[in-house]
């Protein structure tokens, strides 16, 4: 739904700009203020999205506390929004599991799965619906003529769907479950929808395509503002993917200038990191395939990487140690500035799970989603659109290392790098879009087809611009992405000044 106003996106940017405007008002009592805001963005005595005032209010409760990085309540729990309310100061609260929380009186219990015959079935006399129904579910109703199933008989196999030639039999599955690449969503007892943290590898696919709004992330918000108020260096590291996102008019110096009217101590492209990562994935690629390991996976996306893992984890080798490009800009970052601390700002949900590791921790401090940012721009009224260039709007990235945003482009910034040094080697890639993609892709790589293949694993459908923080439609995104790499100074990640950096960066 990225790209279409509704209201489930009027109430998450509501929910980003008061918590904002929270964290800049410093004179505000925390504590009273977060009990007042569910009146304040759901004022009167008529729910603006829900028939019910009341439980609208409660579910802005919990996305209040979400977005301030505290933990989720049940409906059971009756303490106040503002409990423990104390922790949203402390940076460190935001890497309390789980990142991603279903809540729970938000959703719709949507049935897991089930075929439906619809009001358009026209009671044809070939009904190939009923012949084709493998279990003789499919019955027709001899009064009206028209076809109905036997739920208890139903395996929703869907087979009566695919021949109706009206469209009249639809296979209903829950949105977030759906979307959901790695099976990790099922009904609990009372049919709300659940995660299994143990599969879930925090890509946002499900609260991006839950249409009640019933599943909502931790934030850094608070944290981040409050760590500028502090006085502390703080740096923004931005992913490639930004090209749009605050605005077709927004060029890369309107949003240094921006960033620095909020009090960023400067900005960096992360695009200068997917240069590193490119090089090191192609030193890694030509010195160990297939001698070492028969295949190699792209490393920079974290879904993708936690997900093959999980699942495929006697080939948990296979899949690149070079660190993202992330990590490598945030250190980058850190050798340069004596003291400082890095937010990274992005389309991605997963980028907080990966900053959550042990060995990540000291590299970036925080992460913020496009979304998010774009939420706090609001908070302090900042005319991004209109605002004057910072000169140095631009860095030394190349346009290998800014097509990192789109599917596809990091494994064609890898060939790229070996054909600069191997012109003649001849690299055979495979790209999967999806983690159900991803899935058939390394179970194909499992059984031998890939042997000697580079892969690149997108977690998101069309790449990082499709990730869960992100604000327009997915092929605009592309378009704009493309656009702007090809203005790039260099062509290839290993061109970039930068390179030469690395290894002291991977030490």
């Amino acid at each position: 739904m990225r790209g279409v106003e509704t209201r489930i996106q009027e109430i998450r940017h509501r929910i980003f700009r008061e918590v904002a405007r929270m964290a800049y008002h410093t004179e505000w009592p925390v504590d009273k203020r977060i009990e007042e805001l569910p009146y304040k963005i759901i004022p009167g005595e008529v729910g603006n999205f829900r028939n019910d005032v009341f439980l609208e209010r409660a579910i802005v409760g919990e996305r209040l506390r979400l977005a301030m990085g505290l933990p989720y309540r049940s409906a059971a729990e009756h303490a106040p929004l503002s409990d423990n309310i104390e922790a949203a100061d402390r940076p460190e609260t935001y890497y309390t599991p789980p990142l991603i929380n279903v809540i729970k009186f938000a959703c719709n219990a949507c049935p897991e799965k089930r075929v439906v015959v619809t009001d358009t079935c026209q009671g044809c006399l070939a009904h190939p619906c009923v012949e084709v129904c493998p279990k003789d579910a499919v019955q027709l109703d001899r009064t009206c003529g028209r076809s109905f199933i036997e739920q208890e008989k139903c395996i929703k196999c869907g087979k009566c769907a695919s021949v109706c030639a009206y469209h009249a039999i639809v296979v209903q599955e829950r949105p977030c479950a759906a979307a959901c690449g790695m099976d990790a969503i099922h009904s609990d007892g009372n049919g709300k929808a659940d995660i299994d943290y143990e599969r879930c590898v925090s890509c946002g696919m499900c609260l991006v395509n839950c249409p009640f709004g019933a599943i909502a992330d931790k934030s850094q918000i608070f944290q981040v503002i409050r760590g500028i108020q502090s006085g502390e260096r703080i740096y923004a590291a931005v992913a490639p993917a930004f090209v749009g996102q605050f605005g077709p008019k927004v060029t890369p110096g309107k949003l240094r200038a921006a960033m620095k009217q909020l009090g960023f101590a400067d900005v960096f492209e992360v695009a200068v990191g997917a240069d590193l990562c490119a090089t090191q994935e192609a030193e890694d690629f030509v010195r160990e395939v297939p001698e070492k390991i028969p295949f190699m996976g792209t490393s920079c996306c974290p879904a993708w990487s936690v997900m093959a893992k999980k699942l495929f984890p006697e080939y948990a080798e296979c899949i690149s140690m070079a660190l993202t490009p992330m990590t490598l800009t945030a250190r980058l970052i850190k050798s340069e500035h004596k003291n400082a601390k890095v937010v990274f700002i992005g389309p991605c949900a997963a980028k907080k799970l990966e900053a959550m590791r042990t060995d990540i921790r000291s590299d970036v401090d925080f992460v913020l989603t496009f979304e998010e940012m774009a939420g706090i721009f609001d908070a302090k009224h900042v005319d991004i659109e209109n605002i004057q260039e910072d000169p140095e709007g631009v860095n030394d990235a190349s346009t290998d290392g800014r097509n990192f945003a789109v599917a596809g482009g990091v494994a064609r910034s890898v060939v790229n790098v070996i054909h600069e040094s191997y012109p003649d080697k001849e690299i055979k890639v495979v790209n999967a879009e999806g983690l159900r993609e991803c899935r058939k892709m390394l179970t194909l790589a499992k059984a031998g087809k890939y042997n000697g293949y580079l892969l690149e694993g997108m977690a998101c459908p069309g790449g990082c611009v499709a990730g869960a923080g992100t604000m327009q439609p997915i092929k605009k995104s592309q378009a704009a992405v493309g656009l702007y790499a090809s203005q790039a100074k260099h062509r290839t990640s290993n061109e970039t000044e930068h390179v030469k950096e690395l290894g002291k960066l991977v030490d």
